[in-house]
């Protein structure tokens, strides 16, 4: 098994039980208009950072702008050791609508 997909309430629920990394894939623009709280933004720049100091034996919750980029960016942190990679479903502007993220 590699990825999994999650909706929403699965990613919060996750978030809640605590120690879950969440990480925005956006571009930085949207980043700065609006993000999951606690979330980090992945560039180019800060991704093998990410990799070699995140805790891999954590979840790590990936979301993009509707759930489509996610998988591809969930499948390949999974390649690098994240076990429990998840892809959010309908990305962050879902989640802005469902729960009222900033």
């Amino acid at each position: 098994m590699t990825y999994q997909c999650i909706s929403i309430d699965q990613a919060t629920e996750i978030i809640d039980q605590g120690g879950a990394t969440i990480l925005d894939i956006r571009d930085p623009e949207s980043f700065s208009q609006g993000n999951v709280e606690n979330s980090i933004h992945v560039t180019n720049d800060n991704v093998e950072t990410i990799i070699n100091t995140a805790d891999k034996s954590k979840p790590l919750i990936i979301y993009c702008y509707h759930g489509n980029s996610s998988k591809n960016a969930a499948e390949y942190f999974y390649n690098m050791g994240f076990k429990m990679s998840y892809s959010v479903d309908g990305g962050f502007e879902e989640w802005k609508l469902r729960l009222g993220n900033q």
